[in-house]
This record gives C-alpha cells, structure tokens and sequence, in this order.
C-alpha cells in the first residue's frame, strides 16, 4: 500500500453533507450552491438541512428553533467550571473544550437527536459566558425569545442586535458549517466511529479546530488591514512583506486553487452588515487591501494561484460585529459543530470502525545479553 503524507487525495468517507471542488471553487451543502443557501435561510434552517437532508416546513423550523432555545441554559456546574478557567486566563478556546465537555453530565445518551440539540444549544451560551467572566462581567442568560444568532451575540453584549447584525452572523455559521472531510470533522467522525458519545465527538472536534493550522488564525489578516491603515500604503505594505518572503494572511488555500467562494458569500455579508451600520470605511479599506494582494501574489509568486481564502472577510465581518479576536475561532466552532454533528450521526449509520494502516519504519534492535 502507498503511503499518503496527511492522507493527501485518500477517500476516507462517502457523504451527503459537502462537497469541495478546490479547481472550480466550488462549495456545495446538503445539495445546494453555497452562494445559493447561505444568505437565504436561518442557522436553525440550515443546521435542519444538514441533520435531515431537507429544507424544514414553517412548522417544522419552529420547532426545531424551541428546541433549540429551551436547550441553551448551563449548569451553575458549568459556571463554576468557566470561572475558575477565567481566574487561571485559560485561552477561550480551551474553555469551550472545557465546558462542551460538561455537557455530558445528566446527558441523555440514548437519545442521540436529543444529545445533538443540547450540545449544539449550550456551545454559545459557554462560549459568551466565559467571554464575560474573562473580562470580569457578568454572564447573560440566553434569551428564548431570540434566534440562535441573535441569541449569542447578545449574550455576549447585552444589547439586542439589528437584524443587520444577526444576518451578518447568520451568513457566516451557514458558511463555514461545513467544509469536506477537514481535521476537526474527521476527528469528530473517528470518535464516533468507536461508538462513543456526540460529546466527545465534539470535544475532539474543538481540539482539533483549535490548531493554527486549522481554525485558530483569522486574527491576522484583519490585523494586516489595521496596520495598512489608508488605501494608499496598502501596496508599500504588502510590497514590503512579499520581498521580505512573508505570508499574507487571508490569501491561499491548501483546496482551492481558485477565490475561496466562502470568501465571496461573506464579503457580500460584510458588505450588507457595514452598509446599515451607515461605515463602510473599514470595509471600503479591505476591499483596497484585498485587490491589491492578489494583484502583488499573481505578481511575486506567478502561477501559485493565491486567492482570498475565508479567514480574509471572516476577519472583518465578524470585528464588525463587535466579536475581540480571541472570540473567533470559538465563534467558527459554533457554527462547525452543526456539521461535526451532522457527520457524527452519518457515521454512525455506516456501523464502520475507522482503521487506516501505518508502515513501520524503525528497524530491527537486539536486547543485549550482558
């Protein structure tokens, strides 16, 4: 058997939930365009597409968003736990693992719809609360009159966001709630497939999300565009790094040889949220920053094909929100664990261990007599 550095190319599973053409660049959920379903539809909507393969009735999205919103309190337990992390200034990411696990008390294992719903509920509600307690605030309780977007961010503010700014939010965890067989959903499918439980499929999941590599690192390109300023020093900025043989964040993909479509439908997101903020400047500023780079990478780097990638108008759309940087990459796996889960419960149907092979490469030693 060939050996496949990183599993580069191999086919591990067969699913319905998504499908990347890195050529094209192409992203379809559940059979639909990205493009075409993102902007469109609820969270709530989408989360109910991926875990059942169709688009909810009216009556069947309102009973799913109850189910939702009557799921989202955390235990004085988890509280106490989220404290203490707060006290120790535990990086926000390791405090989500921390109370996902929790989750698992009182858990209904039996009931695997039930575990999905509660698990993928509280993720916000311990996300904004330990937000808060880090910055010595408070926590909110969720609000079940609100949406589950519209319900995080004002968790983690106080204040009721716009419609505008739920739907900025909305766009963006319908975007990135799933993505192929990437790191954390396969370490989500791996622990499923030993028959354990969907929250230590979504533990596993946040381990993995939490790697620079993978979902920890939108911070930088909207620090790129702070630090450029004003239009006019984009291109000696960016010329600068390129000779300097730095990477410019928010551009290339190990998929998409193509512009990251995710970066397409989130910049249109960014643009609609800042336009009814009545400031575009910022977003006027990283449109500038954006052309310029890809202008420079076509230009130092011929024939890599550097395009905007999803960390770009991530970046942006999400500091538009009001969200601290330290607050995105939990934020992504809120919106992630929708298809964590949804790839939990497909890999339970198959019934089918993951087991890849290893080759040996170590040698031969002899215990000496002596």
């Amino acid at each position: 058997m060939s050996y496949k550095p990183g599993l580069e190319g191999v086919i591990a599973a067969e699913t319905r939930l998504s499908h990347v053409d890195g050529e094209a660049g192409r992203l379809v959920l559940a059979g639909y365009e990205l493009e075409a379903i993102a902007p469109r539809v609820s969270f709530e909507a989408m989360v109910y597409l991926m875990w059942h393969d169709v688009l909810p009735t009216a009556a069947q999205l309102a009973d799913f968003a109850a189910q939702l919103a009557a799921e989202r309190a955390i235990s004085p337990a988890t509280v106490a736990l989220l404290t203490a992390a707060a006290q120790a200034h535990t990086p926000p990411m390791d405090a989500l693992r921390m109370g996902a696990d929790a989750l698992s008390m009182g858990l209904d294992t039996a009931d695997l719809p039930a575990q999905a719903v509660r698990i993928l509920a509280a993720l916000p509600t311990i996300a904004a609360t330990y937000a808060r307690l880090a910055h010595g605030r408070d926590p909110i309780p969720p609000d079940p009159a609100l949406g589950h977007a519209a319900n995080y961010l004002y968790m983690l503010t106080g204040e009721r966001p716009t419609a505008a700014q739920a739907r900025g939010l909305e766009t963006y965890l319908n975007t990135v709630i799933d993505h192929g067989l990437n790191a954390s959903t396969f370490a989500a499918r791996v622990i499923i497939a030993t028959q354990s439980d969907l929250v230590s499929a979504v533990v596993g999941g946040i381990g993995a999300l939490k790697g620079p590599l993978h979902g920890g690192a939108p911070g930088p390109a909207l620090d790129m565009v702070f630090e450029i300023g004003t239009a006019d020093r984009a291109e000696p900025y960016l010329r600068q790094k390129l000779v300097a043989g730095e990477r410019l964040m928010g551009f290339g993909h190990r998929v998409y040889k193509v512009r990251d479509p995710r970066a397409d439908v989130l910049a249109a997101a960014a643009e609609q949220m800042f336009a009814a903020q009545a400031d575009q400047a910022l977003y006027t500023l990283a449109q500038v920053v954006e052309k310029t780079a890809v202008r420079l990478l076509a230009e130092y780097k011929p024939g890599r094909r550097l395009d905007t990638n999803v960390e770009f108008y991530t970046a942006l759309l999400l500091h538009g929100l009001g969200l601290e940087t330290a607050q995105f990459t939990p934020t992504f796996a809120i919106g992630r664990a929708a298809g964590w889960l949804a790839h939990c419960l497909e890999q339970l149907a198959t019934g089918r261990l993951i087991r890849p092979q290893s080759r040996y490469v170590g040698g031969m030693k002899v215990v000496s007599s002596g």
